[in-house]
């Protein structure tokens, strides 16, 4: 799952994905390709942008906090 992906719209792609193949009889891979670019793509589409930029930003502050507490325990405090 793509990270701050919630359960309902991972369970919406795949009912996309599994209605789509039932009436069409194609493969999964052949309607939408590589499986990773489609879940970028489908998260792109169906998890609103402003919360896509949100979740982006709280992860860059998670990762700037980890890497002074790596800082932190390199320099012994």
């Amino acid at each position: 799952m793509q990270p701050g992906v919630d359960r309902a719209v991972v369970l919406q792609a795949v009912k996309d994905v599994t209605a789509h193949c039932a009436e069409t009889g194609e493969s999964p891979r052949t309607a939408f390709g590589d499986p990773d670019a489609y879940a970028a793509q489908t998260v792109a589409r169906l998890v609103p942008a402003d919360r896509a930029a949100r979740e982006k930003r709280h992860r860059a502050v998670e990762g700037a906090l980890d890497v002074l507490g790596r800082i932190g325990d390199v320099a012994g405090l």
